[in-house]
C-alpha cells in the first residue's frame, strides 16, 4: 500500500495552527507552540524562547527591517523558516566575555572589521561564530529559529505561546 504524503511549508502569513495527538497520560503534561505565530504576534527581533532543554534554548524571531548588533561568547546556529534574510557579520575589535552564555547586545554599531554576509532563504542555515557581532535584516517580515544558551535577551512567555 502506497501512501502519498505532502509537505505543507508554513509562513508568517501561512500557517496552521496544530493539534496534539494524545498516545498517553493528560494534555496538561504537554506544550508546544506554533514558531509563526509567535513571531507573528512579537515585536521585530524579540527573542521568544519556544523549546528549552537544560540551558539550550531554541528561539523564535520576527525579522523585520535591520536589527541592532548582536554577539555570543558561543557559537549559535540560525535558520530560515520563510522569507528571505539577510545575515551581516563583523569581528569585533574588543573580545567577547567568555563567562556571559546566551545572546548579547552589541549596539546600533560595534568598532570591528566586516567580515560579509549571507543570504538565508527558507530552510538555509548559518552558524553566528563566536566573539564575532551579527545583525540582521529582513525587507519583508519572516521568521527565524535561533539556537543558542539561555541569557538576557530571551524571552520566555509560556502561558501567551503554549497550548496546554
Amino acid at each position: 500500500m502506497n501512501t502519498t504524503y505532502t509537505t505543507k511549508f508554513g509562513s508568517l502569513d501561512n500557517f496552521e495552527k496544530g493539534t496534539i495527538q494524545l498516545i498517553q497520560g493528560k494534555a496538561s503534561h504537554y506544550v508546544f507552540s506554533n514558531v509563526f505565530e509567535v513571531a507573528k504576534n512579537a515585536t521585530p527581533y524579540d527573542k521568544t524562547v519556544v523549546g528549552i532543554n537544560q540551558k539550550y534554548v531554541i528561539e523564535s524571531i520576527r525579522a523585520e527591517g535591520s536589527s541592532d548588533w548582536f554577539t555570543c561568547s558561543h557559537d549559535e546556529f540560525v535558520i530560515s523558516m520563510d522569507g528571505e534574510v539577510r545575515v551581516d557579520f563583523l569581528k569585533l575589535n574588543q573580545a567577547v566575555d567568555s563567562t556571559l552564555e546566551g545572546t548579547q547586545a552589541a549596539g546600533s554599531q560595534p568598532e570591528g572589521k566586516p567580515m560579509g554576509y549571507v543570504v538565508l532563504k527558507q530552510g538555509h542555515q548559518a552558524i553566528l561564530p563566536a566573539g564575532t557581532a551579527y545583525r540582521f535584516n529582513s525587507q519583508k517580515p519572516s521568521t527565524l529559529l535561533l539556537q543558542t544558551i539561555k541569557g538576557p535577551l530571551s524571552i520566555e512567555k509560556w502561558d501567551e505561546i503554549c497550548l496546554k
